[in-house]
């Protein structure tokens, strides 16, 4: 069993083309041999967004903090703190934060998988 706050794990900045002031920190995933989802932890500063693609996997989110749009080819939704977004599996989306705070969320996917997306 592993137990920690979300500030204990690392947090780097989003590599991936086309994102802006997003970072992630990897809460549960290939350090604790996961084998079913990884956890993720999510930043966006204010004005910042992932970037702009699409994978063969879905996630599920849950916002902690902050407001923002989702785009997706079904156009843009906007969120806040307390709502869930589920991405399907190929499908185009984006998260732009459009508050004035950091917008932070936790997005859980299938694992194993490339982590870095």
């Amino acid at each position: 069993m592993k137990v920690q706050p979300i500030e204990a794990h690392e947090q780097n900045p989003v590599q991936m083309d086309g994102a802006s002031g997003a970072k992630m920190r990897m809460l549960i995933g290939p350090a604790e041999q996961a084998k079913n989802f990884h956890m993720r932890h999510f930043s966006v500063e204010p004005g910042g967004y992932t970037p702009h693609h699409q994978h063969d996997y879905e996630h599920e989110i849950v916002v902690l903090k902050g407001s923002g749009v989702a785009k997706s080819e079904q156009g843009d939704r906007e969120f806040s703190a307390g709502d869930i977004i589920w991405v399907p599996a190929n499908e185009m989306h984006q998260f732009q934060n459009t508050g004035g705070d950091a917008l932070e969320f936790i997005c859980l996917i299938p694992a194993p998988m490339d982590c870095s997306k």
